[in-house]
């Protein structure tokens, strides 16, 4: 069956050559263009789907750091384009994580900054002058590293001036600093961001004060006036954020509680808050009366006793009025006390007691809190109650004095109502002037930008499509026509004839070959289905092989034996 096979395909590519070699040059030209158009499309169609998808790999990139990336990418062979304008190197999407991390191995991209690394390679022999100076550009270089991994900041620039240390305390000079921001398109730095950058610059060089740090951005800006948070006016940003939440804070309490009762759309309120942010504080002394003797203590307590007494010398003066005083002797009886003294001396005698008490003394020391709230002011509006009938129809009606009431005593409990302080509170009730919403119409599913790429894709490969449809169709089929007519006639009579000349008579019977008439006549459809193209002779020689089976059988042997 294989040196069957080889034959039948031997024959086919002969009679294609002769068939081919029969056709006109405008024909064989034809089918030239035909194919050759095929190929360039498909082969286009084959680049087309390769392209690789590429993706940015580093944006804003200086000179120095994109030249050195690129003839990195250029020893790795890896494609890379500019965007469009050149600020991005874009690289294919299924590459651009690994050549992140092969760049970090390389150190790329270093940065327009330079950082401590430039201490890593210090000369012998440097003097003192310039290893200060290459450690003052090296912290320049950190710090404005530090500035730039802040999202809102693309680059940045940090200047010190750092003075000479003396020994001379009248004439030490505090270091200072100046920041040059370049900022994001269309981005900002609020007052909070700002004085985080002056803060961090100033913590990171000694003995500079956040006062000594200038912030400018790209336009010129001074960003650090204000960056201790009070501006030339006095007014700080930090208390008016603190005021706006704590109205806001009120406002809410007030909707959280009527909304469930009104509706959304039917209740608005409004507060204003008076806010004291003075910073005070009071130190008092105070002395109080000791009334209660009961109650009082006693500090200290002196007592004093003091007697006198004269003697007055009696007799005519003489020898016996100058004699000695004789011995004192005991009385047997003592004599009754003399005011005046047994010879007439006078004596005296003193008392004092001095009491001293603990005074009452109170000192206290009060700090009044920043940021207390003064007095509230209220205005809550509240919209007519809508009504629908049994019919249907709706309306609105303004609100009953109980609902009224019940309101103002809700609101007045959810802010916490103080009349004393000077709370003031107004709810009013009227109809609301609801505008009607512009009806905006929903963008159809073509008009939509996603289905628009898709329809431009499909659009594409439909006109590819259709263009190798028409050079198959119309230039390649009609050009290989007469190539795919299969002449069976003509085979089955060149078979007839050769079977005629073998058996030399046109009489019925057997020929040379054995077959009868109806077997040569069956031999002729098997060789007409061999004729044909694989797989439709394939089909018609399986039907004749169901049909009679011993002639195919003959028409096999016949084959073999003849070594056909």
């Amino acid at each position: 069956m294989g040196g069957l096979n080889v034959n039948i395909m031997a024959e086919e590519a002969s009679i294609s050559t002769s068939r081919i070699n029969q056709l006109a040059t405008g024909q064989k030209f034809g089918i030239a263009i035909g194919v050759a158009v095929l190929i360039a499309l498909l082969s286009s169609i084959w680049m087309w789907g390769q392209t690789p998808e590429y993706r940015v790999l580093y944006s804003n990139l200086s000179d120095r750091d994109g030249g050195a990336i690129i003839e990195s990418l250029q020893q790795q062979n890896i494609p890379y384009k500019f965007s469009d304008g050149g600020g991005a190197l874009m690289v294919p999407a299924n590459v651009v994580y690994e050549t992140r991390l092969k760049m970090a191995t390389l150190g790329l991209p270093k940065g327009g900054n330079v950082g401590f690394e430039l201490m890593e390679n210090q000369k012998f022999g440097i003097s003192q002058f310039a290893e200060q100076v290459n450690y003052q550009r090296a912290l320049e270089g950190e710090l404005a590293r530090s500035v730039q991994s802040i999202a809102s900041v693309q680059s940045a620039r940090v200047h010190l001036a750092i003075p000479k240390p003396t020994v001379f305390i009248k004439e030490q000079q505090k270091p200072t600093a100046s920041v040059v921001l370049t900022l994001n398109g269309g981005r900002l730095l609020d007052s909070a961001q700002v004085s985080a950058i002056v803060h961090l610059i100033s913590s990171s060089v000694p003995d500079m004060s956040a006062k000594n740090v200038t912030v400018v951005d790209q336009s010129g800006t001074l960003l650090s006036a204000n960056h201790d948070g009070i501006g030339d006016q006095g007014l700080d940003p930090n208390q008016l954020k603190y005021i706006q939440q704590i109205e806001r804070s009120y406002v809410q309490r007030v909707e959280a509680i009527l909304v469930p009762l009104l509706g959304a759309a039917n209740v608005h309120a409004q507060v204003t808050a008076d806010i004291d942010f003075s910073q005070s504080e009071q130190t008092a002394e105070i002395y109080k009366p000791n009334q209660d003797k009961k109650e009082m203590a006693v500090r200290s307590l002196q007592t004093s006793d003091a007697s006198n007494s004269t003697a007055i010398t009696g007799g005519v003066p003489g020898a016996l009025s100058n004699q000695p005083p004789v011995p004192a002797t005991a009385p047997l009886t003592t004599p009754p006390a003399d005011p005046a003294g047994a010879n007439g001396t006078p004596t005296s005698s003193q008392k004092e007691a001095t009491t001293n008490f603990e005074v009452d003394r109170t000192i206290r020391h009060t700090k009044f809190p920043v940021g207390a709230i003064k007095r509230i002011s209220v205005a809550v509006v509240v919209n007519n109650r809508k009504v629908t009938d049994d019919k249907g129809v709706v309306s609105y009606k303004p609100l009953s004095d109980d609902e009224k009431a019940q309101i103002n005593q809700l609101v007045s409990e959810a802010v916490g109502y103080d009349q004393s302080r000077g709370d003031t509170l107004s709810i009013q009730n009227a109809a609301f002037n609801i505008e009607e919403k512009e009806v905006i119409p929903e963008v159809p599913l073509w008009k939509q930008p996603e289905m628009i790429n898709v329809g431009v894709s499909m659009v594409k490969y439909l006109l590819i499509a259709i263009v190798m449809l028409i050079v198959i169709f119309g230039v390649i089929k009609p050009a290989l026509k007469p190539l795919l007519s299969a002449p069976v006639k003509e085979d089955e009579d060149d078979f007839l004839n050769e079977g005629d000349k073998v058996s030399g008579n046109g009489e019925s019977g057997p020929t040379n070959n054995g077959l009868s008439p109806s077997e040569q006549q069956a031999a002729v459809k098997v060789h007409g289905a061999a004729a044909q193209p694989y797989e439709q002779g394939l089909q018609a020689a399986r039907q004749i092989a169901q049909q009679d089976p011993k002639i195919v059988a003959s028409v096999i042997k016949e084959w073999v034996n003849g070594n056909e």
